[in-house]
């Protein structure tokens, strides 16, 4: 019995080692170039021990990717701040202490991966709409849902992977000044 403890915590070690080594290679590389050898030698383990683990590339994609936005209440935020809100934590989310990069890598690889397009789908439709379902009508939450989609989007896309520099200048009040009002049109504003 002894060594059930140990074996344990070993696993976790080697998931752990194994989806951190994955996140790196993701978003260094994207989906499609990473490659289960180069994760397992990442990880300093045997590319079987991936599979073990995860089954396949996909499932440890999956896994790797697996991104909690942790998305305000918007009922609880004054209404004229919503889109303020919202811009404030998504930067935060990219690039503060909600960051690991795992999102940003999604994100490149759904240039080229179904898997990885449909990742970041669930991961607005089962996150985003259902926050924003709490303060738009339900009519236009569709609409509305895919209009802060091109802003969040459009905004991860220009200053994370494209890097285009007047967009990677600005600093996080900047963004929040700017793109707030835009945001809070499409959640509440007049259409």
């Amino acid at each position: 019995m002894p060594d059930r403890p140990a074996k344990t915590a070993k696993s976790q070690r080697t998931r752990a080692a194994i989806l951190k080594a994955a996140q790196e290679l993701f978003a260094e590389q994207g989906y499609e170039r990473a490659t289960l050898r180069d994760i397992a030698a990442r990880a300093a383990i045997d590319p079987a021990m991936v599979i073990r683990y995860f089954g396949s590339k996909e499932g440890l994609f999956a896994r790797a990717t697996a991104f909690d936005l942790k998305l305000p209440d918007l009922t609880a935020v004054p209404t004229d701040d919503i889109g303020a809100t919202l811009v404030a934590h998504f930067v935060d989310v990219w690039e503060g202490s909600l960051s690991n990069g795992s999102l940003i890598s999604l994100l490149r690889a759904a240039a080229s991966s179904d898997d990885a397009a449909n990742a970041i789908r669930m991961i607005f439709g089962g996150q985003v709409v259902p926050m924003l379902a709490r303060v738009v009508p339900p009519m236009e939450l569709p609409m509305r849902a895919g209009l802060v989609a091109t802003q969040i989007m459009g905004l991860a896309v220009t200053r994370y992977i494209l890097k285009v520099p007047p967009v990677v200048a600005m600093d996080r009040a900047q963004l929040v000044k700017l793109l707030g009002p835009t945001m809070q049109r499409y959640v509440v504003g007049k259409l």
